[in-house]
């Protein structure tokens, strides 16, 4: 009796103490808020007028088609009733269960007790019909343009997901048994990560995917041999260490995304493109993008292209005393890689020898998914906060991508860090996800306005310097990698503008996967496949695919194999130094690590 109540007197002394930690960190949270910055409303949400088209074309179906909206209406109550009847007879036997449950697996509800137990399970399956309901109505809606149809059926997704049980403390099983288990630990932990997460975001609410002491930069992650050989003000230019006694005569140049940063193409050295690259026997060098601070407001497209490709281009040549690159651009750097040929040709340049994309759109008709951002409503507010601050902050462009993927990357990891108290995860591709990067604002609406909204590159209109440029003036040898289930460049767009470009050597090839496990795909894990074809390309994406062959296993073989055809004979591995270019400092650099104010 003694022990039961010296147990019982622990209990009651740690849920007091917990009870007091909540108190203190409650007054951290409030002052936490109330250091949020203010910010243009457009940025929170998509206007009132993507709902009132929505309700518009719903009440006119309702006048013009009764008897489908009553289909509806009739086959959602209909299941409803029927499970809560099924729920009523169960428990009307005397056995505390839940009844069968005939629906398809959903991750977010492993916990055996939203199979088993009849309060969870019923909000389970009412949860389900419910999101089925809504998502079929919007799918069903007539009289309403396809742009804004996207816009409806995504959002709707958004707020679907965001109302799951999973995301209530009262109703998640694994919260409520880990915070009973744990006499209320697991929510003052929660709540500390909470806390912790509104601090270092200045107020705003950015859950931390991955834990930020477990890697540095050089060290355990970003760590391939090499130097900063060249540097200015919109980027370091780093030269890898050769690991081969001998190198292809033309050196390859990679311009990673400026959105995010280099290195997740080196993350580490089992799924490091960088140094698979530099083991095939190539002189590499990658470019590593500035994080611009408020002072980059007025640097657009053309200062990207000058001081970024085109210098870049040429130190390269200086450094390998060659005539000719090899390029690579991912993602907006495959679209600016474009833009740079384009010029390039039309000036009768030939520095570049041939140019690879990586996931990249340079035809915006077809936005994909990544279109529901790119509607007036957003882009205005977009501008108006790029004037005020002169930049466009990571964290906007951080909240936009993971709401594409809002389970994975937002809910899910929240659920962990909040209800349950947990810390989070040492993963190396959630690491580099989080270290995200600002843009500057002129460059932001340049490339929102003239490239996405106006599809400027595609019909000839987007200026480089002052004269206009277009696809057809694209006319290097080309490889184009994309990636069959990328929510940020789709495959059928990277298509789309390959299909345009003047060049008649192409290869196209799409991967497995997304934007980035599709591109970061090392052989030796033989995880993700790949289509390719022969036929040219011409006709629909759709067309191209059926008559395409898949390859089990990674893409990066082939395009070595295609690249070593276009990258002239062997010579003697050059070192970083032997061209009078000293070392400035180790890679990976010293703009991959500044934090630059938002």
């Amino acid at each position: 009796m003694a022990t039961e109540e010296y147990d019982a007197g622990q209990k009651l002394e740690r849920m007091q103490a917990n009870l007091a930690r909540i108190e203190q960190l409650s007054q951290r949270l409030m002052a936490a808020l109330a250091q949020q910055k203010q910010k243009d409303a457009a940025l929170n949400g998509p206007s009132s007028d993507v709902y009132m088209k929505a309700a518009q074309a719903y009440l006119a179906a309702m006048m013009q088609n009764p008897a489908k909206v009553l289909e509806h209406q009739i086959g959602y109550w209909g299941k409803t009733l029927k499970h809560y009847v099924e729920a009523q007879q169960a428990l009307a036997k005397g056995e505390f269960k839940a009844p069968d449950d005939p629906g398809p697996k959903d991750r977010r509800f492993a916990n055996p007790l939203w199979d088993s137990h009849p309060a969870f399970n019923y909000l389970k399956q009412q949860y389900l019909l419910n999101s089925e309901a809504v998502q079929n109505a919007v799918a069903d809606m007539e009289g309403i343009e396809d742009s804004d149809r996207r816009r409806v059926e995504y959002f709707t997704r958004q707020i679907v997901d965001m109302l799951s049980p999973t995301n209530f403390l009262g109703t998640n099983p694994d919260a409520l048994e880990k915070a009973i288990a744990t006499d209320g630990e697991s929510l003052v932990k929660g709540l500390e990560n909470l806390v912790a997460d509104i601090e270092a975001n200045d107020g705003e609410l950015l859950v931390t995917l991955s834990d930020r002491e477990a890697f540095r930069l050089g060290d355990n992650i970003a760590a391939t041999p090499g130097s900063v050989v060249f540097r200015n003000r919109m980027l370091e230019l780093i030269q890898y260490k050769p690991t081969t006694e001998t190198v292809h005569e033309t050196p390859l140049l990679v311009f990673p995304p400026w959105i995010n940063k280099f290195y997740v193409m080196d993350l580490k050295p089992v799924n490091s493109l960088i140094k698979w690259i530099v083991d095939q026997g190539y002189t590499l060098f990658v470019v590593s993008w500035v994080n611009p601070d408020a002072s980059y407001a007025d640097v657009g497209m053309d200062d990207y292209i000058r001081e970024g490709y085109l210098t870049a281009m040429a130190e390269v040549r200086r450094i390998c005393g060659v005539k000719q690159i090899n390029a690579v651009g991912y993602c907006i750097a495959g679209t600016t890689l474009g833009l740079t040929l384009a010029h390039l040709q039309r000036a009768g340049d030939q520095t570049v020898k041939s140019a690879t994309f990586f996931t990249t759109l340079t035809d915006f008709s077809d936005p994909g998914e990544v279109g529901v951002f790119l509607a007036d409503d957003f882009v205005d507010g977009i501008e108006r906060q790029c004037a005020q601050d002169g930049i466009l902050s990571k964290r906007f462009m951080g909240k936009t991508f993971s709401f594409l993927r809002s389970n994975d990357l937002i809910y899910g990891p929240a659920i962990k860090a909040y209800m349950m108290g947990e810390a989070p995860p040492a993963f190396d591709l959630l690491y580099w996800n989080g270290d995200g990067t600002n843009l500057p604002g002129k460059m932001a609406v340049e490339y929102l306005r003239q490239l996405c909204q106006q599809d400027g590159f595609a019909k000839g209109r987007f200026p480089v310097f002052g004269m206009p440029v277009s696809l057809a003036n694209v006319q290097v040898p080309l490889c184009a990698i994309a990636c069959e289930t990328d929510h940020i460049a789709h495959w059928r767009g990277s298509f789309n503008g390959v299909k345009q470009m003047g060049s008649g050597d192409k290869t196209f090839i799409v991967s497995q996967s997304g934007h980035i496990a599709g591109i970061i795909n090392p052989p030796s894990k033989g995880k993700y496949g790949h289509y390719t074809s022969d036929a040219p390309l011409t006709g629909t994406p759709e067309d191209w695919m059926k008559g395409a062959t898949f390859t089990a296993g990674s893409w990066w073989p082939r395009w070595g194999a295609w690249l070593d055809g276009r990258s002239g004979p062997q010579v003697k591995a050059r070192q970083i130094g032997d061209s009078g270019y000293p070392e400035l400092c180790p890679a990976p650099g010293s703009y991959v690590v500044a934090k630059p104010e938002d």
